[in-house]
């Protein structure tokens, strides 16, 4: 009995080995899903690559198919700072800038970066960029920093605009002609250009606050807006200020101009705000979330993609007609894009 038990566990240890060793196919793993639904993205914008958008960690992502799926970029080196803004001077060519000064360069739309600048001394991080006319690039940002490129991007030197203080400086605006400019920023600070960014001149102060971006309207007319719902139009090129009649006192942070000529302005809770005159009123089209919005792309469907601190969101405006028409309370829906 005891030689029949014995073979038997023999025979059982012998065929584990032969399985344990036998070749057989193996699933492969799932792809991995980039949650841009949950990441911090401040930029999205569209290219010859495709769409292109950036944020937290670094993070610079490329989708061919319209937003529904995304890649990581290529990138010269990896870094943990923030990615503040994108800004493409034409298809092609384009920067990302950052925390402690950090700035990538790309000339294939956003498919590969390559590290220009990087400063771990002095790391105040750089809000907007800019390419001028004369083809000099300048970069603005945290306590008044300001850089400037005569090579297209590829190398940087700090200067100093005329009548410049070390407030922050949020954005960078131009006309379409592109022979005005805006730089706007803390306590309300306008410096103003109407030679293509060679001089520049202090506006007189209109408001203390914190202004975060500003939009050209066409002719003279121009749009700034920052906190707590400040926001603000000029007729004459930016050299006087009146303030718009906004709905909400919510900080805004970007903006677009839609086909039809509407301006949207986007910013916390979820909010966008429209404008049909030119900026002088403004009203709520869309309240959804926590989320502070810090970017929109229009889709050729009429859908928006909105970047935000919370991931990237889908709205389509199309959708809520129905609601509006009905008078029902229910606010807009969004849903993550993978």
């Amino acid at each position: 009995m005891r030689t029949v038990v014995g073979m038997a566990m023999a025979l059982i240890v012998a065929l584990a080995g032969i399985f344990a060793f036998s070749p057989r196919s193996v699933p492969p793993l799932a792809a991995t899903r980039i949650p841009v639904d949950r990441m911090q993205l401040n930029s999205i914008l569209r290219t010859t690559a495709g769409l292109v958008t950036a944020g937290e960690l670094g993070t610079i992502l490329v989708s061919a198919d319209n937003g529904d799926t995304w890649k990581p970029a290529s990138l010269s080196a990896q870094r943990q700072a923030l990615i503040t803004r994108l800004v493409f001077a034409d298809d092609k060519t384009g920067i990302a800038i950052g925390h402690e000064g950090w700035i990538l360069r790309t000339a294939d739309g956003g498919l590969n970066w390559v590290e220009v600048a990087f400063d771990e001394k002095n790391g105040e991080p750089l809000m907007s960029a800019a390419r001028l006319p004369s083809g000099d690039w300048i970069a603005v940002g945290a306590f008044g920093r300001t850089l400037r490129s005569g090579d297209d991007g590829n190398t940087w030197q700090e200067f100093t605009l005329a009548g410049q203080e070390d407030w922050h400086l949020n954005d960078i605006a131009a006309s379409a002609d592109r022979q005005q400019w805006l730089i706007v920023g803390e306590s309300g600070s306008v410096l103003r250009s109407v030679d293509g960014g060679k001089d520049w001149t202090p506006v007189p102060a209109f408001y203390n606050g914190s202004l975060y971006g500003a939009v050209h309207l066409g002719d003279a007319n121009w749009v700034a807006y920052g906190m707590r719902g400040n926001v603000f139009r000029s007729g004459d090129g930016g050299l006087t200020w009146t303030a718009s009649t906004v709905p909400a006192p919510i900080s805004l942070y970007g903006h677009t101009l839609t086909a039809d000529g509407r301006l949207l302005l986007l910013g916390q809770g979820g909010i966008v705000l429209a404008s049909s005159d030119a900026g002088q009123s403004f009203s709520i089209v869309r309240k959804s979330g926590r989320a502070s919005l810090t970017d929109i792309y229009i889709r050729a469907d009429g859908s928006w993609l909105l970047a935000s601190d919370g991931g990237l969101q889908v709205h389509n405006p199309a959708a809520e007609a129905p609601a509006k028409a009905t008078k029902s309370s229910a606010p807009p829906q969004t849903s993550g894009v993978s």
